[in-house]
């Protein structure tokens, strides 16, 4: 029955996409804005077989594990409408912490950067994947096998979330009225994938907005004249947009930094601080950006 639910999604989710990708692209040729190109949307393509092919290798693995876990449960739920919306909840609070994790330390931000190598914002970027995170994101998701959640629901409802995560992708849908007290919106995923110093690592969440409100990570997208035009991608772009350095070029740059003669304890720094981190003042953090950018405009 699990499993029949997942495929039952994809069947359902995957029409929804093709017309909502046939529609943006419509309606930006329409009013003149370019947000598709070809090469950009094959890489979003070519990121998302990837992460699914070593999640579906993987998924005998983690499936074992949160079994294990199961089988030691400190709660049996009675299947019903409390036991989904307690699943959603807990799964869409780890998840942000996950998210999180990936924007403040390098190691991990070394995976989650490929999502974020695009200077497109449309649909399809929503596929594009962080592609090793199944080697290590059931580890954050363990704790639900525990607390007496099946570990095919799990996958289940990573499942559905992740289909709301892909929607907010677009720039042709503004903000949402009293959704966007609660919900994350087209408007604040704009923000999220934001490379302007006031808008990095904002808005982690990936169904509900609430968590970046209560946890100090929450910015509204301002409007052009209070603030600047958003740009897409990283706030230093690729110099090689190669298939293959899209997934390794932070890894690159780590084995770079790692490499040079300094302390055991600065080379750790360089795992396991925030993106943007330097023991010389040579590059800047998000935070850093930030305050660069204050500091300007006073």
């Amino acid at each position: 029955m699990e499993a029949l639910r997942e495929n039952l999604l994809i069947l359902i989710s995957t029409p929804v996409y093709l017309l909502l990708i046939g529609l943006e692209l419509l309606v930006s040729n329409y009013r003149s804005k370019s947000v598709y190109t070809w090469k950009d949307t094959l890489a979003n393509v070519y990121l998302m077989l990837l992460n699914s092919g070593i999640d579906l290798a993987f998924r005998v693995v983690y499936l074992f594990i949160w079994g294990v876990a199961f089988s030691h449960r400190v709660y049996s739920w009675e299947t019903g409408p409390v036991y989904w919306l307690t699943l959603l909840v807990a799964m869409d609070f780890i998840f942000y912490w996950l998210h999180r994790m990936e924007h403040m330390v390098r190691l991990f931000w070394a995976v989650h950067v490929t999502h974020h190598s695009s200077d497109q914002f449309n649909f399809t970027v929503g596929f594009r994947s962080s592609v090793l995170q199944p080697l290590y994101r059931f580890l954050f998701f363990l704790p639900l096998a525990f607390l007496g959640f099946k570990p095919l629901d799990i996958v289940f409802m990573f499942s559905a979330t992740q289909t709301w995560g892909i929607l907010v992708h677009t720039r042709l849908v503004g903000k949402l009225g009293w959704l966007e007290h609660f919900l994350v919106t087209p408007s604040h995923h704009r923000v999220h994938h934001a490379s302007n110093p006031r808008y990095l690592d904002k808005n982690m969440g990936m169904l509900l907005i609430v968590w970046d409100k209560l946890f100090g990570t929450f910015q509204e997208e301002l409007d052009e004249a209070a603030y600047q035009p958003i740009r897409y991608g990283l706030t230093t772009p690729l110099q090689d947009p190669g298939m293959g350095n899209l997934v390794i070029h932070e890894w690159k740059g780590i084995a770079t930094d790692l490499r040079k003669e300094i302390p055991g304890k600065l080379k750790w720094k360089y795992l396991f601080s925030p993106p943007g981190w330097s023991h010389d003042g040579s590059r800047r953090t998000s935070e850093e950006l930030r305050r660069a950018e204050t500091d300007n405009q006073i």
